[in-house]
């Protein structure tokens, strides 16, 4: 049986997943668009920086979060310095932590759907005179739709999963950041395997409906040229 520890943690997880997801989007756009247009030197730099956690263990990248947002980090320096104190151990840390593990997992679908639009759609914009600012939220953001629906659904459901980056930067503090995926942790180092079934079970039916989702409703619709 799922527990009320149990709801809690999934409670919690699905708080961290939407926030940090609405963060992704807010970050991932421009990022995706400028990635996706730009000549620049750096684009290689900066693809291969968001693609990162993609290849790069999480405790890895949990326990460099947590240097950088300890008290003797330059992040932490600077939240101190604003009066919010340090962000590891702390809500706020999870949903920084979950931002920077998960980006790729939004900014690659929309890069995708951004590329697929070619250059057709734009060149008819400017010569209707639309500023590039109309052009990409009259234009762009219409025809990037499904790329957008893969982004959110692929970024909350990362999000949901993630153990290690999570574990390193918000630890196992109950009602405060013990997400689901620790918890499941919990209950098998506990031997408390009948709880450990509920929980894991309930991701993996989640984890299949999203590629489900992913395979049967947003792949068809493509992006045309």
């Amino acid at each position: 049986m799922i527990t009320q520890a149990d709801l809690e943690t999934l409670l919690l997880t699905f708080k961290v997943a939407s926030l940090a997801t609405v963060f992704m989007l807010l970050l991932g756009t421009p990022l995706a668009w400028w990635l996706t247009i730009t000549r620049s030197s750096w684009k290689g730099g900066v693809n291969a920086l968001v693609a990162l956690p993609l290849v790069l263990p999480p405790s890895v990248l949990g326990f460099y979060l947590l240097v950088l947002m300890g008290p003797a980090g330059p992040v932490g320096k600077f939240t101190i310095w604003l009066g919010v104190g340090t962000l590891p151990f702390t809500f706020a840390g999870l949903v920084v932590a979950s931002v920077l593990y998960s980006l790729p997992f939004v900014v690659q679908p929309l890069q995708t759907a951004f590329a697929a639009i070619g250059q057709k759609p734009l060149e008819a914009a400017a010569t209707l005179r639309a500023s590039p600012l109309d052009t990409f939220f009259s234009v762009v953001l219409p025809l990037a739709k499904p790329g957008f629906l893969t982004a959110t659904i692929l970024g909350f459901a990362h999000t949901v999963g993630e153990f290690g980056v999570v574990l390193m930067v918000g630890g196992n503090i109950p009602d405060k950041t013990r997400v689901v995926s620790v918890q499941i942790y919990n209950h098998v180092e506990a031997l408390e395997y009948r709880e450990a079934h509920w929980l894991a079970g309930g991701l993996l039916l989640f984890s299949f409906a999203v590629l489900l989702i992913l395979y049967t409703v947003v792949k068809p619709q493509a992006v045309t040229r």
